[in-house]
């Protein structure tokens, strides 16, 4: 495996749950996990299918850290910036998904793969694996248009379904107006969720189980992120303790008060 030497190093921000991670030159060093091994499987047969929208794995450096090349361009802080609410991005972030599934389904991970088995999903077989966390501070945007997918921690065999929830649930968004970014505060979310399914191209038997899926995810994810933050604590512990438990169930609440609204914009 490539080892290479590390120079000046700037720390990189705006992950929820990896910490020390830094940007040396055009390449990002991060920690090793358990996980490790699996994603830069899949990493790799995204660079042999020819996806650019992922970073490439270029080895491991002498402090044990994975070496993952540097995808130029900006992630959206918060509060979001005006470029990230369109809905041009948004958009933009279905077709990037669907690219990147489309260039994933013809993966097939080795037995006993070690993903991050922790985190939720929903019923039925695997189709793929999911990036599971296509949140705005894992996608980067140039010139304004999304372009890459980063932070594949998360990866895990899933379905293209659950995928897109958890992509809407942050870009149409999916929650309580209480939680959402000033720019998003009166956003018309069925609407929103109307454009990323057509960008993305869901067809109407899956647009049927949008709502379903996304009831039955804030509930698992309600019951993971509790689990990982009394076994893991650290920054699952954080996040915790800041209030995600009580957001996903405002979420929730508020998907139940406007379900038949949503399901009339789908």
């Amino acid at each position: 495996m490539l080892t290479m030497a590390v120079k000046d190093e700037m720390p990189l921000s705006g992950g929820d749950v990896t910490e020390g991670v830094v940007r040396v030159g055009d390449t990002v060093r991060r920690p090793l996990g358990p996980h490790s091994p699996a994603v830069h499987g899949l990493l790799r047969h995204l660079e042999r299918v020819g996806f650019d929208g992922a970073p490439k794995v270029l080895g491991v450096d002498e402090r044990g850290r994975e070496i993952l090349s540097w995808m130029a361009g900006e992630t959206p802080g918060r509060p979001l910036p005006a470029y990230a609410v369109t809905d041009e991005a948004l958009e933009g972030v279905a077709r990037l998904l669907r690219r990147y599934h489309d260039a994933v389904a013809s993966y097939e991970p080795p037995a006993g793969a070690p993903w991050d088995r922790a985190a939720s999903n929903l019923d039925g077989p695997p189709e793929l694996v999911g990036h599971c966390d296509v949140t705005p501070e894992n996608v980067v945007f140039r010139s304004g248009a999304p372009y890459a997918l980063i932070d594949f921690d998360l990866a895990r065999p899933t379905t293209r379904l659950y995928d897109v929830v958890t992509a809407l649930r942050h870009w149409a968004p999916i929650a309580d107006p209480a939680d959402r970014d000033d720019l998003l505060y009166q956003a018309d979310v069925g609407r929103r969720m109307r454009i990323f399914s057509d960008a993305y191209g869901l067809d109407r038997d899956a647009r049927r189980e949008l709502l379903p899926a996304s009831r039955t995810r804030f509930e698992r994810s309600y019951q993971a992120m509790r689990h990982r933050a009394e076994r893991f604590g650290g920054a699952w512990a954080r996040m915790w303790q800041a209030g995600a438990g009580p957001r996903i169930r405002r979420a929730q609440d508020w998907l139940e008060c406007n379900w038949d609204e949503l399901d009339a914009r789908l």
